[in-house]
Parts: structure tokens; C-alpha cells; sequence
């Protein structure tokens, strides 16, 4: 029996087995990802991203809490810093959600960056396919925590929520930061803090620089401390009420055919680099080309371009 059929009978283990297949890029997890594909597109996509140390783990430990209230079936996919050593994710998120590691509905992964930018893990998407194919209905994403490049986020999820917390520089990085276009939702954290209604109050100011057309969602911001489970019931009513809004627009159906074109793209660029790969690396073509740009002899652009031209001809020649 395929991992594929386990992960779609709900099977725990074959789910957790092929995601680490998928994190180790293995070729195995290809044809898995490809049987459970056209069982997937249920789940709603929770993105919540901000800087480290400002609580996203403890919070999303609470919204796991109000929603299985609701009998809402939750996955996380927690993307930590990776190890130097090893190279595997740092748990530091799975510690702070422990308490949910017997209810059957709840599936928490952690994974690491490897080096991928933008907050994620190259592996997020199949992640998510597996989470989704399990049959969870709300599946949260936590980013790294690296700062002001986690915009990735937004091509990802469905709703995305930018945690900040008092004391912390947040002011400064909102007013520098793209990062605040992509936020369907703000929360401001550790609100027993002095400066967190200061906090707030900027973020409605520039919220109130913007020109909404009726209709439009405008974000809303939302005091928590998630410590002490306050908030999480109103940010859990909002991100509901997101939902809806997004389902009856149309802009659900929208951001999901964004998400499928950055997928193809990627499976695309994926396949090519594979494929060049194995075809020249045998004959020695690219190691001869990387010694070349590190003697200077030849810059890396010029490199790529040989590398292009020479699996162009090969391959018009297999086709032959």
C-alpha cells in the first residue's frame, strides 16, 4: 500500500513519513505528492509571520485551542531556524504546543529553512498538500522570524496575520517594512506591556492613509496576550469572518490560482535544474565550468549560459 492511500485514510505515521521525504527532496515523494493532489484543496491557509520573540508559538497554541473548540481540525506547519550542526529544524514551537500531542486532529510539523529565504521552507507546499489530504480543515503556518523579508507568506496563505509585540522596535519596522501590505490581519502581542496601545494606534494611522473601496476588507488590529489566552477568541472570529469574505468575493478562488502558478513555476525550474543536472553532470561539463569561475577565467552568468546552450543541444539530440 502506496504512502499516498495511508495518508489519505488519515494514517499518522505514512503522513509523517512522507513529509520527511518531501523535506529531504527525495524522488519517491514526487509520485506520493502527485497521487494525493487531486484530493487536496480543502484546507484554509493560515499564515502568521513577525519578528522572533514575539509569541507566534504560544499564540497559535491558543488559536489550536478555540478552534478545536468548534471541532475545526487543525494542522501547523512550524517552519524553525536550522541547526548548523545537523541541519534539522530547532524545535523550539513543537515544545510550546506539546499539550496537543494526543488529540488525533491536530498534526504539527516542524521543519527547517535549510538556507530558503523569505521566512519558509522549500518544502511548505508539499507540507501542506499532505496536511490537507489528511482531511484537516485549517491548516496555520508559523514563519521563521527573520524579519522584514517574510513576505513569502502572503503567496502561500489565505489569511495572513503580522504578530508584533511592545518594546521591540516594531514602530520602526512597520514604517520601513513591506512586510505591512500583506497582513489581512495585525495582532499586537504581550498587550500587558507598556507601548502596545501605541503600537496599535500606528498601525490604524496608516491603515487610515489607505483608501478602501466599499466592500473592501480592511484589516483590523487585535490586542492579545497569548500567554494568559487573551485575544484568541477574537482573533479566531476574525480570521473566520476573513474566510468568509474571501469565499464570497472571489478572491479565495483568485489567490488559489496564485498559489497553483507559483507551484507550476516551481515544479517547472525544479524539473529543468534536475534534468540539466544529471544529463551534464556525468560528463563532467559543469564541474569543468565552476573551476573555471573560480580561477576567474569565466564569470557565473557566462557559466549559466554555456550550461543552457550545452543541455539545449543535447536534449534537441535525444529528441532526434
Amino acid at each position: 500500500m502506496k504512502l499516498a492511500d495511508k495518508v489519505l485514510e488519515g494514517d499518522i505515521r505514512a503522513a509523517a513519513k512522507l513529509m520527511r521525504a518531501i523535506e529531504d527532496e527525495s524522488t519517491s515523494a514526487i509520485d506520493e505528492l502527485c497521487a494525493i493532489y487531486p484530493h487536496t484543496g480543502k484546507a484554509y491557509i493560515v499564515g502568521l509571520t513577525g519578528a522572533p520573540g514575539v509569541g507566534k508559538s504560544t499564540l497559535i497554541n491558543n488559536l489550536i485551542n478555540v478552534f478545536r473548540t468548534k471541532g475545526i481540525k487543525i494542522g501547523v506547519v512550524a517552519v524553525d531556524p536550522t541547526s548548523p550542526f545537523t541541519g534539522g529544524a530547532i524545535l523550539g514551537d513543537r515544545v510550546r504546543m506539546q499539550q496537543h500531542g494526543l488529540d488525533e486532529d491536530v498534526f504539527i510539523r516542524s521543519m527547517a529553512t535549510r538556507g530558503w529565504m523569505g521566512g519558509l521552507a522549500k518544502a511548505t507546499l508539499g507540507m501542506l498538500h499532505v496536511m490537507d489530504a489528511m482531511g484537516k480543515d485549517i491548516i496555520m503556518v508559523e514563519t521563521v522570524g527573520v524579519g522584514q523579508s517574510e513576505v513569502e507568506i502572503a503567496k502561500v496563505a489565505d489569511t495572513s496575520i503580522l504578530v508584533l509585540s511592545p518594546a521591540s522596535g516594531d514602530e520602526m519596522q512597520m514604517i520601513k517594512a513591506g512586510i505591512m501590505e500583506i497582513a489581512d490581519i495585525f495582532v499586537v502581542n504581550k498587550a500587558d506591556r507598556g507601548g502596545a496601545e501605541n503600537i496599535a494606534g500606528a498601525i490604524e494611522f496608516m491603515l487610515s492613509m489607505k483608501t478602501y473601496l466599499p466592500g473592501d476588507w480592511r484589516p483590523c488590529t487585535i490586542l492579545c496576550e497569548a500567554v494568559y489566552g487573551k485575544g484568541s477568541e477574537q482573533l479566531v472570529t476574525e480570521i473566520l469572518k476573513h474566510k468568509d469574505y474571501m469565499t464570497s468575493c472571489g478572491l479565495l478562488e483568485r489567490r488559489r490560482k496564485e498559489r497553483a502558478r507559483l507551484e507550476v513555476n516551481e515544479a517547472i525550474e525544479g524539473s529543468i535544474a534536475s534534468f540539466m543536472h544529471q544529463s551534464l553532470e556525468n560528463g563532467g561539463e559543469i564541474e569543468k565550468l565552476v573551476d573555471e569561475v573560480a580561477q576567474r577565467s569565466c564569470d557565473p552568468t557566462s557559466a549559466a549560459l554555456k550550461i543552457i546552450e550545452q543541455f539545449s543541444k543535447r536534449f534537441h539530440t535525444t529528441q532526434e
